[in-house]
């Protein structure tokens, strides 16, 4: 049981990038079709919602849940402008505008990104003296540059375009020109920065609010609310509200239950038990997956660089969680360290309190033996 407890956390995250590889592909798709990205957002909010907030009245039903205060109103509002309606808006432009692997590559600069505002706020230690805190930056310059070279390396072909399935021609159209293309890809990297300081500000917000389940239903209705304002005053369209398919439907849909409901409840524990820079590492995982599905079902080739890229990717990955899961076992070890010593120290104060009871006795003792000996004395 307890190394099935140490692995929880990787085996959750690796779900978490399973689900947002799917909604990357099957929302680029729905984009290229003719989607409005802010319609599409707040359908996928608006779902998430509905899906997780049946779970928070059975949930409050059977435990007590401490209620929203001022404070915790106002963490939570942000969290959600910074993380969702922001985050998402400029990730699906760039999305729009650039590609799928575009969109999961450049998201692998938030290990970096998020590992450095986590070092400012006090979150992460890092003692360039041992292994451990070498380990994970290692391992976090292995994955950016991974991710780096996915983007930026090309190389001989390993997948050629003509081979793949010909359904990506009526899915994705044509790309771009190379403006709109720099457009989308400064429109993701805005987004990157959104993604780090939302993983990061889950920390104190996890510490103040612990319920993990209704901190993502809170962050749901607040998404969909700022969402439904931003698509009001930025859609002039009002048949973009509709959803004129149903492959529409089910990626909003799937997108709202895996990538934001369930995805926010599971990702806000996996914080709360390893901190902010052990979520954003998992980021390149959804690079390599995404790569791989792209040129299998979209039509998107891969070169020898994303081979190589991928590699640096998962040996980054294996690196920081090396060095991660010697942190908590150096962390258990200090605990059941102060553990031992504060037994220590109840028992020496326990012989300390005997010892002094003998010193409360011993002067009577004294004392009497001293008036005997004046008396024979006397006599």
């Amino acid at each position: 049981m307890g190394k099935l407890e140490e692995y929880k956390p990787v085996m959750a995250m690796t779900g978490i990038q399973l689900c947002y590889a799917g909604v990357t592909l099957s929302a680029r798709a729905t984009l290229v079709n003719g989607l409005s990205p802010r319609v599409f957002i707040f359908y996928r909010q608006a779902f998430a919602t509905i899906f997780i907030f049946p779970f928070l009245y059975f949930s409050r039903r059977k435990s007590k849940i401490s209620s929203l205060d001022l404070k915790s109103f106002s963490l939570i509002f942000l969290v959600s402008l910074i993380g969702i309606t922001i985050n998402q808006n400029l990730y699906l432009e760039g999305l729009y505008l650039s590609s799928s692997s575009m969109g999961s590559a450049v998201g692998n600069i938030i290990p970096a990104i998020t590992f450095i505002v986590s070092f400012l706020a006090g979150y992460e230690k890092v003692n360039l003296r041992n292994r451990r805190g070498l380990a994970k930056i290692l391992g976090t310059i292995l994955c950016v540059a991974g991710a780096t070279s996915m983007t930026l390396l090309r190389g001989p072909k390993i997948l050629n375009s003509e081979s793949v399935l010909p359904i990506a021609k009526s899915l994705l159209g044509d790309l771009k020109d190379q403006k709109m293309w720099l457009f989308g890809c400064l429109f993701l990297f805005s987004s990157t920065l959104c993604w780090s300081f939302w993983l990061t500000l889950q920390v104190p917000i996890s510490a103040y609010y612990p319920d993990h389940l209704s901190l993502s239903a809170w962050m749901c209705l607040f998404g969909t609310i700022q969402c439904a304002v931003v698509t009001f005053f930025l859609e002039k369209d009002p048949n973009a509200w509709i959803l004129h398919s149903y492959s529409e439907f089910v990626t909003c849909l799937y997108a709202g239950v895996g990538a934001s409901a369930l995805s926010f409840t599971v990702q806000a524990w996996a914080i709360s038990k390893r901190g902010p820079v052990f979520s954003a590492l998992f980021n390149p995982l959804c690079t390599v997956i995404v790569t791989i599905l792209a040129a299998l079902f979209f039509q998107e080739e891969i070169y020898t660089g994303s081979l190589i890229g991928g590699l640096g990717v998962i040996m980054g990955l294996y690196i920081v969680l090396w060095g991660k899961a010697k942190d908590v076992m150096m962390n258990q070890e200090q605990r059941d360290n102060q553990n031992n010593s504060e037994v220590k120290i109840h028992i020496e104060d326990l012989s300390n309190t005997t010892n002094r009871n003998k010193d409360l006795e011993n002067p009577l003792l004294t004392k009497q033996k001293s008036t005997e000996e004046i008396q024979t004395q006397q006599n």
